[in-house]
Order: structure tokens, then sequence, then C-alpha cells
């Protein structure tokens, strides 16, 4: 077996958070490997990222319109998808104790259109963005990361992860010095990012107390998504047994319904034998009773 079949077999058997994992690095890989290759040929691929990371930019977004999608599986360096990926994979096991594999998915998508909602309706509404506004582009899963991070501490905010440097740290302490961060950085060079931090924790926060009032929002999304992976699986095919075959196998529910109707019509027949005597069976009654007395 050689890498490319364990690498396949691994996201086969892998769960819900390997596969996001794998579909990350996967689509990095993939679009360096492109870049690389335009590069040879002296063509600049630079205009690709723009095609797939989300803009703030109204009129841009309504032509892309798959990028609030496409962005959250996008890392521009080594350095952004690595921290992404240890992050996304330390919180989605802890994740994984409390909730499902499909609300796993379903919070990174939701908790990343929530994130590109932020980022475009902030760049749009506020004058400090006018400047940025026709260049600026969003790219990266910080913001699904994130709202896994702040649906995990809510759920159980007294739980202890053990950092470099600092020891023992509860998650609440956490989410919160996360989402205060992000607060005091919206002004900064990443404010764009900081802005789908924040809407990734709104996400999370929504998730939970959904969660709590008995409504699941990322049932929905994942009833499409279930909907869109049936459209690509093979479909089984059904073969109809005709009910009046003979030799039709069947099952130990039908087997035993069939032979206590036989019991009871020994029965009945014996009974009859005793009150009327054995000339007064019919004909039908009579083969009924030999081939019962027939069998070994």
């Amino acid at each position: 077996m050689n890498v490319f079949d364990n690498l396949k077999q691994t996201f086969r058997q892998g769960n819900a958070l390997i596969r996001l994992i794998y579909i990350n690095i996967s689509v990095f890989v993939g679009l360096k490997l492109l870049l690389v290759i335009l590069r040879l040929f002296n063509i600049s691929g630079s205009y690709l990222l723009s095609y797939l990371a989300i803009p703030a930019d109204l009129t841009q977004l309504l032509f892309r319109f798959w990028t609030p999608f496409t962005y959250m599986f996008l890392h521009e360096g080594v350095m952004h998808i690595l921290f992404n990926m240890l992050a996304l994979f330390w919180f989605g096991k802890l994740f994984l104790l409390f909730f499902s594999e499909k609300q796993l998915v379903g919070l990174y998508i939701s908790g990343g259109l929530i994130a590109a909602l932020f980022y475009v309706v902030a760049y749009n509404i506020f004058p400090y963005f006018s400047p940025q506004l026709p260049v600026s582009i969003l790219l990266g899963a910080s913001g699904s990361i994130m709202a896994i991070i702040v649906a995990t501490s809510l759920q159980s905010p007294n739980m202890e992860i053990q950092l470099m440097l600092l020891g023992s740290v509860k998650l609440k302490y956490i989410a919160i010095v996360a989402v205060l961060t992000s607060l005091l950085g919206i002004t900064s060079s990443n404010g764009g990012g900081e802005l789908a931090h924040l809407g990734g924790a709104l996400a999370g926060y929504l998730f939970v107390v959904s969660l709590r009032q008995g409504k699941d929002f990322t049932k929905g999304l994942n009833g499409i998504l279930d909907t869109i992976s049936n459209l690509f699986k093979p479909r089984k095919l059904h073969v109809k047994q005709n009910p009046n075959r003979p030799n039709r196998p069947m099952s130990d529910a039908d087997y035993n319904a069939n032979k206590a109707r036989k019991i009871v019509a020994i029965d009945r027949i014996l009974d009859k034998i005793k009150t009327s005597g054995y000339q007064s069976l019919s004909a039908e009654e009579k083969k009924q009773l030999f081939e019962q007395s027939n069998k070994k």
C-alpha cells in the first residue's frame, strides 16, 4: 500500500474532525502545486486567491457567490495553516466529547458563514474600512475554529487544559482572552480576520444557547450536506422478492409465524378427531395430518 492509499484509507476511516483537517490540507497543497506549475510557465497564479477568498466589496461578492464557502478551507502560508489545523485538532477533539461529528461539521461551516457575514457587513458599514474595501479579501479557517472554541468553552467552562509555559488553564479563560484579543484588534492590520473571529465566536455562543433551548441550528445545514453527499453515492440495487415464489427464503419471524399456524391447525384437526372421529375429516385435513405425521 503506497502513501496515497494510506491517506485515502485514513480519510475514509477517520472521523469528521480528521476529514475537515484533510480537506484543508488537501486544498492548501493542491493550490500550492498549481501555483508552482503556473510559475514554471511564467504565469502568475495570484489571481486564484481572489476567486476563492471572500471579497469585502459587495459588487465583487455578487459575482463570486461561492467564496463564503470556499474561503474557510483556504490558507495562504505554511504557518497559517499549521496553527489553524493544530487549533482545530485540539479543540475539535474537546468538542467531540460533548457533541456529535455532524454538529462539528455543521458548526464549522455555519461558524465560517457567520464569520464571513461579520466581515462583509463591518467593511461596508464602518467608514474606517472604506479605503480597504475594494481590495480586501478574507481567507482561513480561524472563524470556524473560533466557533468551536467558544462552543466547547461554554459547554464545559471549567475544564482545564495544559498550555506551554502557563500550565493548567480553564477553557472559559481561553475563550475570553480569544474574544477580547479579537475585539481589541479590529482596527489592526488584520482587522478583517479579527472581525471574522468575533462572528465565529457569536456562532459558537448561539449554537450552545440554542441547544439548551432544545434546538440545533446546525440540523438544517447538515440535512443539506447529507442530501448533497447522497447524490454522489452509488445507488444500491433493490431486488423485490415475489411473495408467491415457493422457494423464497423466509425470515426467522416468517418461519416462526408459519410454524405456529401449522401447530394450531393440527391441534384443531386432532380435536375434531376426538369429538367426531377420523371419518369426519375433510380431504385437506387428512392431507395436513398425513404430512405432519411423516415429518421427522
